[in-house]
This record gives C-alpha cells, structure tokens and sequence, in this order.
C-alpha cells in the first residue's frame, strides 16, 4: 500500500509560498514524493495542508527533516509545521 504524508502548516503568505513550493517539485520528486494535493483552510488562506504520497515512509522522513528543507521553510515562511506520517490501510470509492 501507498504510504502517505500529511503536513499541517501555516505560511506567511500562501502565494509567496507557492512559488517556492512550486520550485522545489524537481526534489520532492527526486526524493520519493509521487503525487501531492495542496488544500487550504476554508477560514484562512495562509493555513495550508500538503497531502502527498511517497516511494516509502523513509525517504519522506529524510527529506523532511533534512537541513536543506528545513532552510527552505524558513525562506518560504511556513510556521511550525506538524508531520503526520501515513501507511494506508483500505481506499474504496462509494457509488
């Protein structure tokens, strides 16, 4: 099964996030990341959610807390962000 990370955070401001978020697909990818959604807060805009799946739970750790991301956050403004690592368990669609 896929696992998956999920990270809560609040950012300074969502579009200069962006553009730096957008930036660094090229590592997220050559780190293991194999699909994301970003959704927002539906009451504040700079309360972001990152939902991604990875090649496995390791490489998502390494890369998170790596030094290198963790100056790339502070750049990008992002507030104490809270990991949430995922191993998937059943997905199923309702018809």
């Amino acid at each position: 099964m896929t696992p998956y990370v999920l990270i809560l955070h609040e950012v300074a401001d969502y579009p200069a996030w962006k553009v730096i978020f957008d930036n660094a697909a090229g590592i997220r990818k050559a780190a293991g990341e194999i699909s994301y959604q970003v959704l927002k807060y539906d009451t504040d805009a700079n309360r972001i959610v990152h939902f991604s799946a990875w090649s496995s739970l390791d490489k998502a750790r390494r890369f998170f807390e790596s030094p290198e991301l963790v100056e790339i956050r502070k750049v990008a403004g992002v507030k104490a962000p809270d990991f949430i690592y995922l191993e998937e368990i059943e997905r199923g669609l309702l018809t």
